[in-house]
Order: structure tokens, then sequence, then C-alpha cells
């Protein structure tokens, strides 16, 4: 499963898809939405997607990872439009045979979806806003 969606993201329902029975580990990142960044408060974050694209490079990253670690199972769930502090921006998940494949899956698509998916996001601060570019590697491992 990978899906782009305004709506609320069941952080269950995309452990359960990716989970497997063969699977010794299944592992989870839930990256939320920060009340501060730049030492400023955090209002809300607004996202924007080119949706057919964002997918398809999901899509990539995912095939490398189960080529990679063997993967059984695997989700992808991230939020577009406005999300306040405290939510749910994108859930990863993974299930594989051992635990050390599941959270190196697991860290390479979330890093990837950062660094290649056109996934946009937008700060908006108490006073005033600012577009971040998650594609530099530098802050690949940045939520």
């Amino acid at each position: 499963m990978i899906k782009i969606t305004e709506k609320a993201i069941d952080v269950q329902k995309v452990i359960d898809t990716a989970s497997s029975l063969g699977a010794g580990a299944v592992n989870v990142f839930i990256g939320t939405v920060r009340n501060t960044a730049h030492q400023k408060n955090v209002v809300w974050l607004e996202y924007e997607a080119y949706e057919a694209m964002a997918v398809a490079e999901i899509r990539k990253v995912i095939d490398e990872a189960a080529a990679k670690w063997g993967l059984l199972g695997w989700a992808v769930s991230h939020r577009i439009g406005t999300l306040k502090p405290g939510e749910v921006a994108v859930v990863v998940a993974v299930s594989a045979p051992h635990r050390k494949e599941s959270f190196d899956a697991c860290q390479y698509i979330i890093d990837n979806v950062k660094a290649k998916a056109p996934i946009w996001k937008k700060e908006v601060f108490e006073d005033g806003e600012e577009w971040v570019d998650a594609r530099p590697m530098a802050t690949a491992h940045d939520n």
C-alpha cells in the first residue's frame, strides 16, 4: 500500500498491511509534526505533492528496499494538506524475517522518500512561513 491522503493516517492499518505471518520483525516509523522549528513556534504545516510521481518514486524506493532486505510486507502513507503539531505526517511499516533487516529497510525507505518523492512542506510560524526543501541528504535524517 502506498497512500497519499488528506485524511488522518490510520497507523494500525499501515502496520496491518505491512505485517506478515512469516516475519520475525515489524518495524514502524511514525513521523509527526513538531511544535518548533528553527527556534520558532510552528502553527501548522502544509504538505503538497505531485501525487502520481510521488507514488511512483515511493514504489521505486520500496522495490529497492524489498530486494536488498528481503521484505515480506510493507506500507507507506503520507499526509498532504494542513497538519497541526502532534498530527501524524507519515507512516512507514515493513516486515522482514529478522529485526536488523526490518530496521535497516524502514530507515532506508523514510530517508529516501524524503529525499526523492515530490512532496513539499511549508512551515507556518507565528511570524511568517517558509518552504522546506527536504531533498538534501544532509536533512534526510531529520523529521
